[in-house]
């Protein structure tokens, strides 16, 4: 299949681009950037007038739900979500049932996801066996089965020693360790911590949970020098201590969510559950803090957090809800409010979404490092026709995920994803 996309306004941060240009893509690689040669006959024309022409969207964190609970997200249902967002590539975690810390289990969800011709899975493994905490996984074998690094998901490690012992052993093999920071004992609650968490009677977590844990970590790092990957930063602290590591020179990188980029602790309204995220939504000086921090450079990527969950889960007391929200569809849309919002340039807007991300996952990607997040001549064609114009309103029938919790249910975004390519071919067009 050879597609031109033409009329478009290309921005591609990796390369610096922002101009009136086609895009050619023939056997499932980009031939042009700009003009298309003299010769290319394409079976087929997007018209993007009016439109940007970007790298398709790298999301670094988004849970798949399967294998283990097909009744919160089928493969098939997320991976539609997922290109109709215009993510090409995303992260998936290793907390499914069972765990990602066997080599046949990543090769199996790789498998699957392939075989549906959508977006590019790129599982983590597991840190430890089954994310108890207690013995380390064949980091080796899970990275030849295709791991991009290790985590333990939503489970922290008791043990500091076993964190250590993680770390040195990721540093000798350069393999990178994404790690949520929250203290064990902390982190238990439902709300963040302070006056409206206490008037509805609600188990707080305070913001020392987050700090404790990056204070342990930055010690670990220093010692062993492996790489990390701090996910979900959450609080204005804990953005603070991230832009002190990285002027120390720390091999560190960290992202945030949608949700915690856009909503704080007054969003659970009346013990909404649609509310009900990990990390928990903070204060407003929080809120801004993240927005700071997204914009100069302190926190490397924006993620959707995407965790499809049952309606039956949410509709339960708060406390009792099971935490988290729906997210792919709404990635562009919710990081061009933010541009909009804080006066950001779009090519930044778009490199936090592209670029950015997929410099985090860096050699992990191996030969696909030349390409994702890029449109770059030669390389897989990933791309995506994206609309900054006209708003659409978040409803469950829009949403393509079989996880249809969002707190941003009946909001007006801004933004649509017209059409998105997946090496080469048209996975995904409105």
């Amino acid at each position: 299949m050879k597609i031109l996309i033409q009329n478009g306004r290309v921005i591609d941060p990796a390369r610096g681009i922002d101009q009136a240009a086609d895009v050619a893509i023939a056997a499932g690689r980009i031939v042009a950037v700009g003009q298309a040669p003299a010769d290319f006959s394409p079976n087929r024309v997007i018209d993007a007038k009016g439109c940007i022409v970007a790298p398709g969207l790298v999301d670094l964190a988004a849970r798949l739900r399967e294998p283990g609970q097909e009744h919160a997200g089928m493969l098939e249902s997320e991976m539609a979500a997922a290109v109709a967002g215009g993510v090409t590539s995303l992260v998936c975690s290793p907390d499914t049932d069972p765990v990602l810390d066997e080599p046949g289990l990543v090769e199996m969800l790789r498998y699957r996801a392939e075989k549906l011709h959508q977006a590019r899975v790129l599982p983590l493994g597991a840190l430890t066996l089954g994310l108890k905490g207690d013995v380390l996984t064949e980091m080796g074998q899970l990275t030849a089965a295709g791991c991009v690094g290790f985590s333990q998901a939503e489970v922290p490690i008791p043990s500091t020693q076993v964190l250590q012992r993680a770390l040195q052993y990721a540093s000798t093999f350069d393999y990178t360790v994404w790690l949520r920071p929250q203290e064990l004992h902390l982190g238990k609650g439902v709300a963040a911590s302070g006056p409206l968490a206490t008037r509805m009677g609600l188990s707080g977590v305070s913001v020392a949970a987050e700090t404790i844990a990056l204070h342990t970590i930055f010690e670990l790092v220093r010692s062993t020098r492996a790489r990390v990957h701090l996910c979900r930063i959450s609080s204005a602290q804990g953005v603070e201590l991230v832009r002190q590591a990285k002027a120390e020179g720390l091999p560190i990188t960290a992202d945030v969510s949608i949700n915690s980029l856009h909503l704080t602790d007054a969003d659970m309204g009346y013990f909404d559950s649609r509310a009900r995220l990990t990390p928990v939504l903070r204060q407003q000086r929080d809120r801004d803090a993240l927005r700071a921090g997204l914009a100069d450079g302190t926190l490397d990527a924006l993620v959707s957090d995407h965790t499809p969950v049952d309606a039956d889960a949410k509709a339960l007391p708060f406390a009792e809800a099971e935490p988290g929200a729906t997210g792919l569809e709404l990635l562009w849309s919710l990081a061009l409010k933010w541009g909009q919002d804080a006066g950001v340039p779009l090519s930044q807007v778009i490199s936090r979404i592209t670029a950015d991300p997929a410099r985090v996952l860096g050699k992990s990607l191996g030969t696909l490092q030349a390409s994702v997040g890029q449109l770059a001549v030669g390389g897989v064609a990933d791309v995506c026709v994206l609309s900054a114009q006209g708003h659409w309103p978040v409803t469950a029938a829009a949403l393509r995920s079989q996880g249809k919790s969002t707190p941003f249910s009946g909001y007006e975004l801004p933004g649509r994803v017209l059409a998105t390519v997946v090496s080469g071919h048209v996975a995904f067009e409105a």
